[in-house]
């Protein structure tokens, strides 16, 4: 199975702070790798790299088989522009912390807008289509309710709808139930397992360890910038061989 995604030796600094020390991944289409490691892990910043919100400063990503920030032309490789990195950005669809929904938009307008404004999509046919992401995240009662009509899970499950909406060929969650009241996570959670059985290829950063255990194929945890483990999540979550990730999976738990 070729990998969707591979990054090579990524390593990226904001200024003093080495954030990502040589990292080295590489996802097989259909598979979802979980993340897990403590705040200021380097986490976070991967999956920005990955999609483009941060440029690396050593090392390379591929996407989709396609060099992620360059085009080589010969033997040399030249920056994309803005717009071509626009279009390789969307091959993967990113849902944040935060939901980030236009509050003046309602659920299905928030769904809308990207596949219009952006892939120039006919409105009927992206309505059609968000009608049925909408049933699939469980809100299609909630079509016309406006974000501040929405409690947070329902917010997130509409951002995930939204991202899905692109068509990615991959899904980025950066720790999507970490901003969430503990009894609406289990409902964020629902969609995504239900996104991983269907075949979607996931990167989750994540410190619910228990969906980790049920839905990853690999995991990999992360400390001051570096892989420090990765295997099965039976290997990494349950007998882990490092002290450092055994020391936080016991503070997690605790």
């Amino acid at each position: 199975m070729m990998p969707i995604v591979v990054t090579t030796d990524v390593r990226k600094n904001f200024g003093s702070v080495q954030a990502l020390d040589g990292v080295s991944i590489q996802i097989p289409a259909g598979q979802v790798l979980c993340i897990v490691g403590p705040s200021g892990s380097g986490k976070s910043t991967l999956l920005r790299c990955i999609n483009q919100l941060e440029r690396i400063d050593s090392g390379a990503v591929w996407v989709d088989g396609e060099l992620i920030g360059y085009r080589r032309v010969g033997d040399k490789l030249y920056e994309l522009t803005d717009a071509e990195i626009a279009r390789q950005r969307l091959t993967s669809g990113m849902v944040f912390q935060r939901f980030n929904l236009f509050q003046h938009m309602t659920a299905l307008e928030n769904i809308i807008e990207g596949p219009v404004t952006v892939q120039k999509r006919r409105r009927t046919q992206a309505i059609d289509e968000a009608l049925v992401l909408l049933e699939r995240v469980g809100l299609s009662a909630k079509r016309d309710a406006y974000p501040s009509e929405l409690s947070g899970g329902q917010q997130q499950r509409v951002a995930i709808a939204r991202a899905l909406a692109m068509k990615p060929k991959l899904m980025l969650f950066d720790e999507p139930t970490s901003a969430l009241d503990p009894e609406l996570v289990g409902e964020v959670l629902a969609v995504m397992k239900d996104l991983a059985r269907s075949g979607m290829t996931m990167i989750v950063v994540t410190h619910e360890l228990g969906f980790a255990r049920e839905v990853a194929n690999e995991v990999v945890f992360m400390d001051r910038g570096a892989i420090v483990e990765r295997g099965s999540p039976q290997e990494v979550l349950v007998h882990p061989k490092q002290q450092r990730t055994r020391d936080f999976i016991a503070a997690v738990l605790a």
